[in-house]
């Protein structure tokens, strides 16, 4: 697409960036420790199958958290069906459709039934007044989704969950070094699944970890994700290969190292856009609550088309030409995506915030690979773009 911005202000048709600027462009860490780690990993020849840079990930995150237990999976994907299956959740389960599309996946495959809720809009969190009309007797639990890093008010879905004998999990993929009410997220609910995939400011590689305080359960999933051996040559358990591999451990350890300068490099971008996009007309950044422990690890836009006079599909695709690549997010909604909009065609009559948010939010570039000019850089060009909206449009 060609830069329309870049015509308009003249700078000879170049686009803002000479380089494309990307949404989650991973963190790295300290690479001399990473190479390390893989050095001695290779030394050592024990590559998976629960290896000693495992174990040592798993006690420092759960040390990290303050959790009895933190099992290391290969992604948050196999781990939120693994806690699923180990926790014995069948039926129906009651979830936000403004989330990842893997929130459901991860019932639908089990053919476990996801039942979309609607979101609070302030929070984009799971809204608790809704999730009482959707409990049926098929209903065995509500999975929590703490969205952007913000928590999804857990005492409050603990309270519902034990009125209604439900069982209840969180997807805690945005959240880890996050904290509710001064306790860092994990140790909520039956279990709570954190994601370390690529795109996420503490990453693995790949990867994921399931945190809990419950013996038996953290037990069960133990096996569950080892194919369900529970000895040398004793299967006790339906299970599969969830297993994290050595050398993404090594990785998630090196990352637990730089964990507070990647948080405070989030921190220092968070406020620089938040002050560059201030009194945009039509567009309101997302803000965290200072007072508790947040990641900062996205940069997130609601854009009202008729305050901006422009779209946020159009926003994205004018970003785009100028290689900021901003990122629709939770778009179109699960609800929307296959099969559930087949399976639930009027799923969005009761879901109107997710209808709205989802057509309106987007996320920005952040985290190591994105520096104070580059912020101030894009900052401009949206505040250039909604300057001159109606010649953007034309």
């Amino acid at each position: 697409m060609k830069s329309v911005v870049s015509d308009l202000a003249s700078y000879g048709g170049a686009p803002a960036f000479p380089e494309k600027l990307h949404v989650g462009r991973p963190n790295i860490g300290d690479r001399d420790v990473l190479m390390n780690r893989i050095g001695d990993m290779l030394d050592n020849r024990w590559l998976s199958n629960n290896g000693p840079y495992v174990k040592e990930f798993e006690q420092k995150i759960a040390d990290y958290l303050g959790v009895k237990h933190c099992i290391a999976m290969c992604n948050a994907t196999i781990a939120l069906e693994i806690v699923a299956r180990a926790a014995g959740v069948t039926g129906e389960v009651i979830v936000p459709s403004f989330t990842f599309v893997a929130t459901a996946h991860a019932l639908q495959w089990q053919e476990i039934t996801p039942i979309f809720a609607d979101i609070d809009p302030k929070t984009h969190n799971l809204d608790p007044e809704q999730i009482e009309q959707f409990i049926t007797p098929r209903t065995t639990a509500i999975i929590g989704v703490h969205v952007w890093g913000t928590p999804c008010v857990p005492d409050v879905l603990e309270t519902i969950a034990e009125k209604h004998g439900l069982k209840l999990m969180f997807d805690a993929a945005h959240a880890f070094g996050c904290s509710h009410q001064g306790k860092m997220l994990g140790g909520f609910g039956d279990a709570e699944v954190f994601s370390f995939h690529a795109t996420k400011f503490m990453n693995s590689f790949e990867g994921g970890a399931v945190t809990t305080n419950d013996d038996e359960l953290a037990e069960r999933i133990r096996f569950m994700k080892n194919f369900g051996f529970a000895g040398y040559d004793q299967v006790d358990y339906v299970g599969t290969n969830g297993k994290m591999t050595e050398v993404a451990a090594a990785m998630g350890l090196t990352s637990l190292e730089s964990l507070d300068h990647f948080i405070a490099t989030n921190y220092k971008n968070y406020v620089a856009y938040r002050e560059g996009l201030a009194n945009i007309p039509g567009i309101r950044m997302f803000e965290y609550d200072e007072a508790e422990k947040r990641n900062y690890q996205y940069i997130v836009l609601e854009v009202d088309a008729d305050g901006a006079g422009i779209s946020r599909n159009r926003l994205v695709e004018l970003l785009h030409a100028e290689n900021i690549l901003a990122r629709r997010y939770f778009y179109p909604g699960v609800h929307r995506m296959e099969p559930y909009s087949s399976l639930f065609p009027h799923a969005g009559l009761l879901l109107p915030n997710t209808q709205t948010l989802s057509e309106q939010t987007m996320i920005l570039p952040t985290g190591t690979a994105v520096n104070p000019d580059d912020v101030a850089r894009v900052c401009e060009v949206i505040r250039f773009i909604v300057a001159n909206a109606a010649e953007v449009n034309a």
